[in-house]
């Protein structure tokens, strides 16, 4: 895989999903307190999504906010393509688990935005891989992930591997 040419004509598609307000308790949003911060993503074919507003902002903590999505999204885009890189690039990965971290901050008005995201991959790589190959990766992603590709904030990486003993 090469970098990104950015001379070249890039071609477009749409991803398409339907975010439904489910919380109304049956009086809309006659007041603040009248109805709940909840709502499900449908996209065709795959399971729904249930989710809330984050709690601090009186959401349900047992569902899936949309920050949460961000922060998997980050963190799933990430990791894929270091699969796909560390395939193509003879990096043996027998196991792969993030433990991400995003900063955000909350103005008194309620408005908020991340500042950034710390990945934190845990890689398990199989014996004689050379483990510097394998951290050169993550330096690659940035060009590739469509996510990493779209956000304003910065994402770090902080990876620790382990070497398989089988």
């Amino acid at each position: 895989m090469t970098d990104v040419d950015p001379t070249a004509m890039p071609s477009q598609h749409d991803y398409t999903a339907q975010v439904s307000w489910t919380g109304n308790t049956g009086q809309g949003t006659r007041s603040y307190r009248a109805y709940e911060r909840t709502w499900d993503i449908t996209t065709p074919g795959k399971p729904i999504v249930h989710g809330s507003n984050d709690p601090l902002l009186g959401g349900d903590a047992g569902l899936h906010n949309p920050e949460d999505l961000l922060l998997a999204s980050v963190s799933s885009c990430h990791m894929l393509w270091y699969l796909h890189l560390a395939s193509t690039a003879g990096v043996v990965v027998l196991n792969y688990t993030d433990n991400p971290i995003g900063v955000g901050e909350v103005f008194s008005n309620g408005a908020g935005k991340f500042l950034s995201v710390t990945l934190h991959p845990d890689i398990t790589l199989a014996q004689g891989t050379d483990q510097s190959r394998a951290d050169a990766i993550h330096g690659q992603i940035h060009q590739y992930c469509f996510i990493a590709r779209s956000l304003n904030f910065p994402v770090s990486i902080k990876a620790s591997y382990t070497i398989s003993n089988s």
